[in-house]
């Protein structure tokens, strides 16, 4: 699910979408730069970190795929962050259906950001294999590191959501919707997603 031309056109009043013409080609070099594509980021999901575990999704959104109630969110990091290798671990501490979120730990703004929002029916399974997400996390944590700037990746398990795959990628997409998380394809093009050759 792609956002419309209109979804895209309601952004571009904000100024944490806005960006310098060169933002790109500075951006794989210059350690201002990605501290700058990191704070649009972080300056639009700050207010939704502050209420987490306070809101619901919108209900009529459910209420179109037979949801009893919309479900509230969780404080997102409350959450209990797992290392990326998680999956090489001989005993993996979750299993079953599950939403996902990768996170960065940002010390230049003492907070987080949301990088990516995923569903899956195995916990357990979905990250040991191939997976976009990851090729943007290692060219992300690449670039970074070439600049001088330290990553505090993590991913975390948000459990109790439907076990019914329909209603959980519905679940998924809302929060995707949401949070604008900035590595999932619906929203590359909102922040220019730059760690990729995909986006030139």
């Amino acid at each position: 699910m792609n956002l419309s031309k209109g979804q895209g056109e309601l952004f571009t009043e904000n100024s944490c979408f806005k960006q310098p013409a060169s933002f790109k080609n500075e951006l794989r070099l210059k350690k201002s730069a990605i501290l700058e594509w990191q704070k649009r980021i972080n300056d639009y999901q700050k207010a939704l970190f502050k209420h987490l575990g306070e809101t619901t999704l919108q209900k009529s959104i459910f209420d179109q795929t037979h949801f009893k109630d919309s479900p509230k969110i969780p404080n997102f990091l409350e959450i209990t962050p797992l290392p990326l290798s998680f999956w090489r671990w001989p005993k993996l501490p979750h299993h079953g259906p599950a939403i996902y979120l990768v996170m960065d730990k940002l010390k230049d703004f003492n907070s987080h950001i949301l990088l990516y929002i995923g569903e899956t029916v195995a916990a357990e399974k979905r990250w040991k294999g191939d997976h976009d997400c990851k090729e943007y996390l290692q060219l992300y944590c690449e670039t970074c590191q070439k600049a001088g700037l330290r990553n505090q990746l993590s991913i975390r398990f948000w459990q109790d959501v439907p076990e019914e795959t329909k209603k959980r990628r519905v679940l998924e997409q809302q929060l995707i919707q949401k949070w604008l998380p900035a590595f999932n394809k619906e929203t590359r093009i909102i922040w220019n997603t730059p760690f990729t050759n995909e986006i030139n």
